[in-house]
């Protein structure tokens, strides 16, 4: 049941991901420190007020590994968020979620969590269709492959580290701590470059972080509850609702070449799923 829990978890977490990064496509003409801070105000609106109301503890007890997840949010997060200014919004969900295996890679060293010899030919897999989107599929700027991988890398480690913070915080304080740092970073760093929204923007800036509320909730759910290597690969199908999104909202076009580079990340996400549930 518990795994069940943590894949349904994971699952409305990249519903709302999608969602995000969808509006934050939408905002990529501000610039990305603006839309970090809004992202975050979003979300302390939420955080903020349930751990006053359920007299959660608001520092927690990990201090040190909190602020370290909290670094590794911030850096993914705008990254992420650069990359969207050069890169279609399926294919930067698409690369970005590359994540899982650099967690897997993280979780053996810093874990010991296993991973069978199959899982590495998987990941080998999923890893050759990001090399086909890059060299094959609808054109992609190196500049925003970069980030993206990179946001990858940071991505990867935030899912090691909630991992080893555990049950021993509440999912709001590990968000808390994120949103703060990505408060005080973005707030900082906007200042130079803020530009006025307009009142439909302010609901778009907004919703960015009510969706990034729902989508981190139920990704620290679902990390806390299972291993690593089972619910993070699960984050992939966040490629399919930024596919379909961006295709009716951005008139995105992706080519053959681009689409069999995504069906190999999939089929190496499914596959890896059935054979973690299977031996477990």
């Amino acid at each position: 049941m518990t795994q069940k829990k943590a894949i349904l978890y994971m699952i409305f977490s990249a519903i709302a991901f999608s969602l995000m990064g969808s509006v934050v496509k939408y905002l990529s003409t501000f610039n990305v420190y603006q839309v970090v801070f809004f992202r975050s105000v979003g979300t302390l609106l939420f955080t903020i007020p349930l751990i006053v109301k359920q007299k959660i503890p608001f520092w927690g007890d990990n201090k040190k590994w909190l602020i370290i997840r909290g670094i590794a949010g911030v850096v993914s997060l705008t990254l992420f968020f650069k990359s969207l200014n050069y890169l279609s919004i399926g294919t930067a969900v698409s690369l970005r979620y590359t994540a899982p295996i650099f967690a897997a890679i993280l979780a053996l060293f810093f874990l010991k969590e296993k991973i069978k010899p199959i899982q590495w030919l998987l990941f080998c897999i999923a890893f050759l269709g990001v090399l086909i989107i890059k060299g094959f599929g609808a054109e992609v700027e190196a500049i925003g492959l970069v980030f993206v991988i990179l946001s990858a890398v940071f991505l990867g480690l935030i899912f090691v580290l909630i991992r080893k913070i555990g049950n021993t915080e509440h999912p709001l304080v590990i968000i808390n701590y994120f949103m703060i740092m990505a408060f005080v970073f973005g707030g900082i760093m906007c200042l130079k470059y803020w530009e006025q929204p307009t009142p439909l923007e302010w609901g778009f800036f907004l919703s960015t972080g009510i969706f990034g509320y729902f989508g981190q909730l139920y990704m620290t759910k679902a990390l806390q509850a299972e291993e690593t290597n089972l619910v993070a690969p699960i984050k992939y199908l966040e490629v399919i609702f930024t596919i379909i999104i961006g295709t009716f909202w951005f008139g995105d076009v992706y080519n053959t070449w681009t689409l069999l580079g995504i069906l190999l990340i999939l089929s190496g996400l499914i596959y890896n799923i059935y054979l973690k549930r299977k031996t477990s």
